[in-house]
């Protein structure tokens, strides 16, 4: 591979060398967007975004996500605030956002959840009338555009997952979007312990950063990405042209939204459908198709969180149904249509 010659001809393993600047270039000019700061997993990159703006009250998110979200507000020094979610887009609800708000809370930190773009527009306005930051978890939503404009530069923060499950990855490793050439810097520092200049530490930063290997990973797949996309909305349309009108099933996010990346195709299975989602989901494994319940358990559910009073079951009505009833198919770029059409099969009648 010439990426890795390249790397052991410079002797350079880590530290920001030639193949993470080139990296990010790519990634900057790929996003269009101006400043971005690579580190070495998301969960880090949400840490390091809290403690940019000293965040360690009370921020609200969603219970709707993966642990990382809320393990990222604690280990940044923070507790989080449980909202509950829209029952379209199963992305944070404004207003119940809005309801929870406090004089402890600093930030709001919500989630594209499937690559489905939040309520900006919402929950910007609520973050300026009450002084609050608001970062986003853009974990799902490599590439996605909303009205035309990258989603990741909503917010005051942004941070990208470039783990090997998401569309875009670089085996591990992350990303998160600033607005600004001086935050960018600040970022970076943070994600090198701090560090200014061989004697000079100006802050308690941490290790974030990604190595050369890792970089050369993302620029190998950064050409391909766009190919990748385009299969995995390809399957995404055979799956909504299979199960859309079965009864009882609600596909989620239909293929060929335009600036979408069809990350996931998670279904909602309804009471109308012939058997609970649980059900379902063991019928797949009997086949050896194995499907996720993404996300459930609710975080506010897991032990660790689940006395906050936030975490209490009916203030969160919306997120609890959908963590009951929520589905993710397989999906990957080369999903073989023999396979696919026997998933078909068994989720539109699973009783035969």
């Amino acid at each position: 591979m010439p990426l890795l010659e390249e790397i052991w001809q410079s002797r350079i393993l880590t530290n920001g060398g030639v193949m993470l600047q080139r990296f990010e270039a790519a990634l900057s000019r790929y996003l269009n967007v101006e400043h971005i700061t690579i580190v070495s997993n998301a969960s880090l990159g949400l840490v390091l975004a809290l403690r940019e703006f000293g965040i360690t009250g009370e921020v609200i998110t969603s219970p709707f996500s993966f642990v990382a979200t809320s393990h990222a507000i604690r280990w940044a020094g923070a507790e989080p605030v449980f909202a509950d979610i829209d029952p379209l887009t199963l992305n944070l609800d404004p207003a119940s956002v809005e309801a929870r708000i406090t004089p402890k809370t600093q930030a709001i930190m919500a989630v594209h959840c499937y690559g489905a773009p939040c309520d900006t527009e919402g929950l910007a306005e609520i973050a300026r009338k009450h002084g609050l930051r608001l970062i986003y978890d853009a974990a799902h939503a490599f590439g996605v555009r909303k009205a035309g404009k990258p989603l990741v530069a909503e917010g005051d923060l942004s941070i990208l997952s470039f783990h090997a499950t998401k569309v875009f990855h670089s085996f591990e490793g992350g990303a998160i979007i600033s607005p600004t050439r001086e935050m960018k810097l600040r970022l970076d520092r943070l994600a090198n312990f701090g560090i200014e200049d061989e004697v000079t530490v100006s802050s308690t930063g941490l290790n974030t950063k990604m190595s050369e290997l890792h970089a050369a990973m993302g620029l190998a797949m950064l050409p391909k990405v766009d190919e990748i996309i385009e299969a995995r909305d390809q399957v995404a349309g055979r799956y909504w042209s299979g199960l859309s009108q079965v009864q009882g099933l609600r596909c989620l996010c239909p293929p060929g939204q335009k600036g979408h990346n069809s990350y996931a195709f998670p279904i909602l299975v309804g009471p109308e459908y012939p058997m609970p989602r649980d059900a379902l989901y063991h019928r797949l494994r009997e086949h050896n198709i194995y499907a996720r319940r993404y996300f459930y358990p609710l975080i506010s559910d897991m032990p660790m969180y689940q006395m906050l009073p936030s975490a209490a079951p009916a203030g969160l009505p919306i997120a609890r149904r959908s963590a009951e009833r929520i589905l993710c198919l397989p999906l990957y770029p080369d999903l073989d249509r023999v396979a696919q059409d026997k998933i078909i099969r068994v989720v539109a009648d699973p009783c035969h």
